[in-house]
Order: structure tokens, then C-alpha cells, then sequence
């Protein structure tokens, strides 16, 4: 996973469907790159995991249109 930017904080694991919703910033990992773990950073458009909890992080769509899992939430410090 990158770094994040000084005045960022990584919070969460993505793992909870409670802690995303839209507009919130996140790192997630596309199907073409789960076995590199490279991941893409975007603003959720929508949820689309119906369950509460996933362990590979809830799939989500961004604003771009990129579906992925979540695997870290950004916080703006």
C-alpha cells in the first residue's frame, strides 16, 4: 500500500460496511491488481457489498466508475 500524504492519517481496514459511505475517500484494491495488491484511490459513488462485514474489504464503486475492495479509509487530518 503507498504512503500516505503528511497531512493524511490511513484509518480503518475497510472491512465494515458502516464505517463507508459516499463522498468518504478510500484505497481500493481492483480485481486486476489482487495479486499484486496495488491500489487505486478514489471518493465512493456507491456500496455494493449488501453485507455487513466482508474480509477482503467491502466493494465498492467510485466517482471514476472503478470497482474494487476497500483496503484502507483516508482521513483528512
Amino acid at each position: 500500500m503507498k504512503r500516505s500524504k503528511p497531512d493524511e492519517m490511513t484509518i480503518k481496514n475497510g472491512q465494515n460496511r458502516k464505517d463507508i459511505h459516499p463522498g468518504l475517500e478510500v484505497e481500493i484494491v481492483l480485481k486486476k491488481d489482487q495479486k499484486t495488491g496495488k491500489t487505486t484511490r478514489g471518493i465512493v459513488k456507491d456500496i455494493l457489498t449488501n453485507s455487513a462485514h466482508h474480509p477482503h474489504g467491502i466493494k465498492v464503486r467510485l466517482q471514476d466508475g472503478q470497482i474494487g475492495r476497500v483496503q484502507a479509509i483516508i482521513e483528512k487530518s
